[in-house]
């Protein structure tokens, strides 16, 4: 079954760039998430820390 998907893969042009484009999303996302999480404001992340447990 792999194989029959890796040859039919091989065979499309130009998809050689989804792995790249993939990968490039991914890194972006996590990096934005990391800049945001030590960015954030003190205050903040209190507050929201809080909201499971107001009634």
């Amino acid at each position: 079954m792999l194989k029959f998907v890796k040859n039919h893969m091989e065979s499309i042009t130009g998809i050689e760039i989804y792995p790249l484009i993939s990968l490039l999303i991914f890194f972006t996302f996590f990096v934005v998430l990391f800049w945001w999480v030590f960015s954030a404001k003190k205050e903040y992340i209190n507050e929201v820390s809080k909201i499971p447990l107001d009634q």
